[in-house]
């Protein structure tokens, strides 16, 4: 099935961005094999563009990007779409802000997810970028919305980006594409160095109104305008 020729360059150069995107979550280590995956909301569609399922980050292009609606199903593409297909539809009809989702199975976020634990806010970074704690996330299986629905619950009443999913992994988003894989690499990193500072002692908090300050100025300050 092909999609309306009015959105075609639109989902080309979705399709170009979301596969390039993918080699980010490999250069900082945040899959193994094929798991995790990228997408990005098509705008002004009820459309997403999302890696296929079962295939080898080296094997992935732009034609193979799967084209789906937000029910989940298959508008464009001759592969099976992402098992998170249903979740990330879920979080793209819930969230209309959220312009893109990253999944991803680092390893640092995955022992807090394994700990059920959210990674607490003693570092200037986790202030800036999640405003707060990474918050944890329920258990849920996969393959249908159920993610999907512990992502938007768990998010709702949060500053944060990401997610940790409890025994399973990040779920990051953004306004772009970009901007979730931006998150989901700072959760790891975050989560890493907390996890180190905890086999040297029990970690300082930061002072709630310096959270709130440091948060203001990365998301309104810091950087090019």
């Amino acid at each position: 099935m092909t999609v309306l020729a009015d959105v075609g360059d639109t989902i080309r150069a979705l399709r170009k961005e979301v596969c390039a995107l993918h080699e980010q979550l490999t250069r900082y280590q945040l899959v193994v094999w094929t798991a995790g995956n990228v997408s990005a909301r098509v705008p002004g569609h009820d459309l997403l563009v999302i890696k296929p399922s079962g295939v080898a980050y080296d094997d992935l292009t732009p034609e193979n990007m799967v084209v789906c609606d937000l029910q989940g199903r298959v508008v464009e593409g001759e592969h099976a779409p992402s098992s998170d297909t249903d979740a990330q539809a879920y979080v793209y009809r819930e969230m209309p802000h959220v312009g893109g989702v990253v999944h991803t199975h680092s390893t640092y976020a995955g022992a807090w997810a394994i700990r059920g634990e959210p990674v607490p806010c003693v570092l200037t970074m986790c202030a800036d970028e999640f405003g707060g704690e990474i918050p944890i996330g329920p258990f849920a299986i996969i393959g249908d919305d159920s993610i999907g629905r512990g992502i938007v619950d768990t998010l709702s009443t949060s500053r944060s980006p990401a997610v940790i999913m409890r025994n399973h992994g990040v779920f990051a988003i953004g306004p772009t594409p970009r901007k979730a894989v931006a998150a989901a690499v700072m959760c790891e990193d975050v989560a890493r160095t907390v996890h180190i500072s905890r086999q040297l002692g029990e970690p300082v908090p930061i002072e709630q109104k310096h959270v709130d300050a440091l948060f203001d100025r990365y998301q309104n300050v810091y950087g090019q305008r």
